[in-house]
This record gives structure tokens, sequence and C-alpha cells, in this order.
């Protein structure tokens, strides 16, 4: 089950809600809890007992893990064995087939004939999430920074409450520790959390979803077949339907949780207005960057041990984060061609990039557009010849070919110039600005309802409603 379903926002959520205003404040956890064992089921009934198992493991071995402060040797078998299990269960749903069918290439390429045959196995949703959780609280608890949670319900709350459990933002239990023993939830939380579900809706049904069908049509008519203005539209149309599909869900979980009494961390913060990849990844998907600084980049050193140490590291990470995003090279291709840009803007460009005259500030925007235009490309075709097509597209004059025909660019253009008009503007903080001035007034009231049922009626009429962030 998806937040921007009819199902979700008719039937579970108001029955929760309702339940959830009714118990005693000692039995909320437990509804919630529940409760968001239901919603995971009614999106993936076969791997709920994935959860089922990993809330009590790690719930004992954090228990373990506190008890043996003294005894090192334990507390060590007892975090190693957590993070086999929680990795474990990671590497072996969504990277078993990968690993297999690089080792098929691999045999096939020394000539010989046996061949390792695939699992029918499928991504679960949300383990890379909620393992990332999971293995934050258990790091923590070793580390000695927290303490170890002691109600078996409350932990289970935490690895599954289901406004975050699918997509993140990925919350650090100390963050939220304290409202999962107290929290108060009062009308203004209700109000508030609302009104942030509402525009999270918006973002994701009425221009996400809607600018997505601009990418699939791309990609219908075939990238062979594509002029250069109309690939640097598919470019653009893709980079809008993933940041509004993604950061809508994000702002769906973070109104939700007010709701819950829950204050979730932001996830982005206008990220296509960055002036440099470092800045732009300090603004999108900011609790996974958060993630992998606190348990991967300083562990390994940070930057405390010289230059050429600090870049490894930050290769490293990357690697990683281009791999935690999906079993396909492509993926690591995108880490890498990432840290490779990290790279360069750390040694010599950030400074030119960060500079306050005009010629620096229209430079470093239009260098993030291109950024953005060929790296969420990378990120979108897991096949490489027909990622090295696209490219050459969007790059003719280096392809050695010279396609500029503008009719299939104008015939879109005309059917998608709203939308992509709509999500310039929105992936600026113009309108939030506008937004705060109009808090609290009956223009405020009227354009929630107005983004709310439009975007009802859209589910209602079946418009194409992904959320491209399931197979991460």
């Amino acid at each position: 089950m998806v937040f921007s379903s009819l199902s979700f926002i008719f039937v579970f959520l108001p029955a929760f809600l309702a339940l959830y205003y009714c118990v005693p404040s000692k039995n909320k956890n437990t509804l919630l809890l529940l409760g968001s064992l239901v919603f995971y089921s009614m999106g993936e009934p076969f791997y709920l007992f994935l959860i089922l198992a990993s809330i009590p493991v790690n719930y004992l071995l954090g228990l373990g893990i506190s008890k043996y402060k003294k005894g090192r040797a334990e507390r060590l078998f007892l975090f190693v064995v957590a993070l086999i299990f929680d990795f474990g269960l990671l590497l072996f749903f969504k990277y078993t087939n990968f690993f297999i069918e690089n080792i098929n290439l691999l045999l096939r390429a020394c000539g010989l004939n046996r061949q390792i045959f695939t699992l029918n196995i499928t991504l679960p949703l949300g383990i890379s999430f909620y393992t990332f959780q999971i293995v934050s609280y258990i790091i923590d608890v070793y580390r000695g920074k927290t303490e170890a949670e002691k109600s078996f319900v409350n932990i289970g709350v935490y690895i599954c409450m289901f406004p975050q459990l699918i997509a993140g933002p990925i919350v650090i239990y100390s963050d939220i520790s304290e409202a999962l023993k107290e929290r108060t939830v009062s009308i203004r939380n209700i109000d508030s959390g609302l009104k942030t579900f509402i525009i999270g809706l918006g973002y994701k049904v009425i221009i996400a979803n809607r600018i997505g069908t601009l990418w699939n049509e791309v990609c219908t008519i075939g990238y062979e077949s594509i002029s250069t203005p109309l690939a640097w539209m598919g470019a653009a149309a893709y980079a809008m339907q993933l940041y509004f599909d993604f950061c809508g869900y994000s702002v769906m979980a973070i109104g939700l949780g007010e709701m819950l009494g829950f204050k979730m961390p932001d996830n982005f913060r206008f990220p296509y207005m960055a002036r440099s990849v470092t800045d732009f990844w300090r603004r999108w998907h900011i609790t996974l960057g958060a993630w992998f600084k606190e348990y991967v980049y300083i562990p390994l050193g940070g930057n405390r041990k010289g230059k050429k140490r600090a870049m490894c590291n930050l290769f490293i990470v990357w690697f990683l984060v281009g791999f935690w995003h999906g079993a396909a090279w492509n993926f690591i291709l995108w880490g890498v061609f990432i840290f490779v840009l990290l790279a360069i803007e750390k040694n010599w460009t950030l400074r030119f990039l960060n500079a306050g005259n005009i010629f620096a500030k229209i430079l470093s925007h239009l260098y993030i557009l291109l950024y953005i235009g060929v790296s969420w490309v990378i990120f979108a075709i897991t096949d490489f010849s027909e990622l090295g097509v696209y490219l050459s597209k969007m790059f003719p004059l280096f392809a050695g070919a010279n396609k500029i025909s503008l009719n299939d660019f104008w015939r879109l253009l005309e059917t998608y110039a709203p939308l992509l008009t709509a999500g310039i503007i929105f992936s600026t903080d113009y309108p939030k600005r506008l937004w705060e001035k109009l808090r609290g007034s009956i223009l405020e009231l009227i354009a929630l309802l107005i983004i709310f049922w439009y975007s009802v009626y859209l589910l209602s009429v079946g418009v194409n409603n992904p959320f491209l962030y399931f197979r991460f």
C-alpha cells in the first residue's frame, strides 16, 4: 500500500487515526506497531515474516550488547552477529541474483559452459530503508551512544512505523527515543501534519505521476529515434518525476509522523537550487547522506588522515551509495560519477562555484542543470548500450551525430509545457515563501482543498501512480 492510494487515504488512515486518538497513551505504541504490520502486509504480505523476525532478533541483540559493557569480546560477537543478520538479509534479497548473473558472465568469458541458476526472489518493500535504521540502532548501542531499548513494542515501532517504513526518511533511534516513551498529540499537531501530508500528496500525484508519462513516452519512442532537444526534455521530466515522487512521499511521511506525535527529519531542501554537486547532496535525500557520513565516512577516518585518505574514503562512500540504490552496474557508475565530480570540486572548483559574483552564480546553476540531466539518465537506464545511445542523443557533437530536429520536441512540449513549468517553479523555494505568507488564511484552506480533491480525482480516474523508490 502506498500513501497516494485511495485505499490508504479513505480506509486505512482514517480508521487507524480514529483508533489511535481514542486509545490511552500507554497503548498507542502497541496500536502503532500492529497498524504498521497491517499496513506492510497490505502491500507485501509474503515478506512480512522478515520484519517479524527482525524485531525480536535486534531487540535481543541490542539488549545483549548493552548488557556486556565490560565484556569486549562478547559485545563484539553480538555486534557482528547483528550486522551479519541485518545486512545478510539485505544482501540476499537485493543482490543475490546480481552476483549470480555476473558470475555467469565471467564463466562465459572464460569459455566455461557451466551456469548458475538465478533465484526466484523479489525485493521486499522498504528493506533498504528499515535495514539502515536497524543497523544505526545496533551501532549506536555498541558505541554506547544510546541505551538499548528495553521495551519490545518500542523497538518494534522504531523499526516498522508505517509513515517511514517503505521509503524513509531514515530516522536515527536517538532522535525519536523520547517520543517513543512519551509524546503529546495536539490539535495543532494534527492540523499541521494533515496540511503537510496534503502538500506531499500534491507533489506526488499532481506533478510526479503526470510528468512521469513524458519520460514514459520518450522511452516508448525509443532512444534511437529521439532528437537531442527531446532527449534533454526527457531527462528533465525524469529528474522532476524522481524529485517530486520521492520528496512528495517524504513530505507525506513527515506529515503523518506529526499527526502521530513524532517529529521526522527533513529529507529534501530544494536540491535543484544547489550551485555545486557538494551542495546538491546536502539537500537531496538528507537522511541517507547523514547515515553514510555518520556510519561509514567518519569511521573510515573522514578527512582527518590527509587528502589522499579522504578521497579514498569518499570513493568508498559513493561506491556504496550507488550500490545501495540498486543491484545493477549503472547505479555503481552513477555513484562513481558523483564521486568524480565531488573530488574535482573539493580539490579545485568549489571555491569558484560558491563565489558571490553574478558570473559564478549563472555558471554554477548551468553546471548543476548539466549534472542533473546526465546523472539521472545514468540512474534511470540500467542497460549500458541503451545508456550510451541516450547520452549520444544528449551530446550529439561528441558522439559524431547531429540530430537536432525539433518536430518531436515541439509535439510533446505542447502537451507537457504546463507540467514542466510547474515542476520548475515548485523545485524552487519561492512557492514555500508564498505559502508561509498564506498560512492560517482562508486562501491556504482553499488551496489545500483544491490540492487534495484534485489529487483524489486523478487517483480515481486511474492516473499513472508508480513509486520509483520502491525498487531501491
